[in-house]
């Protein structure tokens, strides 16, 4: 009964012992793996924290760089206007290669012409000379102004089409240098020529920034500065050049049927100054042609000299001033 008893007990004892081991265990264990679970966690949420840093920072760096380049591009297109300006590059834009001494010769020699004409048909040499001036230097230089607006009109109207052949291009795998090549070869003038000089600058070594830059100097419209920039800011930067392309494509056609609304609009307003500016200069030619003795005067006797002169110099006030009323940049 002893032994029996004494064994019940060993028993017991163990049992109570082995229950204490489990639960003392368990309890440890389950402490050593919440803690390893809020180690994890804030690893993971450092970790995170780390990227969302680095993100921003890298976002930060982008941004900043995208600013330096914008800045860098502001100035070097101030510096680049003044030199689109100049009577050589104008001659450029107009589609001539002749030097500018060739156009100041070819002023003069009509400047001369007039006179030389004048005075023979009787004209005092003042008046002949005043003529002759007038034509030599304001005649040449609007033609050639008319034919370099005419030009950079073309290649508005025909260069969002090429930006389309330059989207698809890309698109489909094609590189940058092999669409502008599709262009240069398809495009119409002067679209396609521009282009041409573009790929024949490449091929000796003249890299896509600077061509962008020599194509501009010969053909200053915004649409072709836009297309640069967009260049160059995704050479710097990088990104989606389709993408970009492709909104910059609707843009320009955006502008294009913005610019023919505001023509629209102001398509009465034109037409009432041209009326109202040739309306002095055509009753005249009828008053001379109907009764010539009445305006010989104004062409003979020194007052009428000085009334023509006075009725010039304000006709073309009234119309510089009606064209400036009417005429939109944009």
């Amino acid at each position: 009964m002893d032994s029996m008893t004494m064994m019940a007990a060993l028993l017991a004892f163990v049992s109570v012992a082995g229950l204490g081991w489990v639960f003392a265990g368990g309890s440890s264990s389950g402490r050593k793996g919440t803690k390893r679970l809020r180690s994890i966690s804030q690893g993971t949420q450092l970790k995170r924290g780390k990227r969302k840093i680095a993100a921003l920072d890298q976002a930060a760096t982008r941004r900043k760089q995208l600013q330096a380049t914008l800045k860098d591009l502001d100035e070097h297109q101030k510096a680049q206007r003044k030199r689109t300006l100049t009577l050589k590059a104008r001659i450029r834009q107009a589609g001539f290669s002749f030097s500018p001494m060739a156009f100041h010769i070819t002023t003069a020699l009509l400047g001369l012409a007039v006179a030389a004409a004048l005075f023979v048909s009787g004209q005092k040499p003042p008046i002949a000379l005043a003529f002759g001036f007038g034509a030599g230097l304001g005649l040449p230089r609007w033609v050639l102004g008319f034919l370099r607006k005419r030009r950079m009109k073309k290649f508005t109207l025909e260069f969002a089409n090429a930006l389309d052949i330059v989207v698809r291009g890309i698109k489909t795998g094609l590189p940058l240098n092999e669409c502008l090549k599709i262009i240069a070869r398809e495009a119409p003038a002067p679209v396609g020529p521009e282009f041409r000089h573009l790929i024949d600058g490449m091929a000796v070594g003249v890299d896509l920034p600077q061509g962008l830059e020599k194509m501009y100097e010969r053909m200053p419209v915004p649409e072709l500065n836009f297309f640069a920039i967009v260049l160059t800011i995704q050479k710097k930067t990088g990104g989606n050049l389709a993408e970009a392309l492709d909104n910059l494509a609707i843009v320009l056609r955006s502008r294009k049927m913005m610019r023919e609304k505001i023509a629209a609009l102001s398509s009465e307003a034109k037409a009432s100054s041209m009326i109202i500016g040739s309306l002095p200069i055509l009753v005249m030619a009828i008053v001379y042609v109907t009764t010539p003795s009445y305006m010989s005067l104004m062409f003979t006797d020194s007052l009428g000299h000085i009334l023509l002169a006075g009725a010039a110099v304000w006709m073309g006030i009234g119309i510089f001033v009606m064209v400036k009323m009417v005429s939109f940049n944009f």
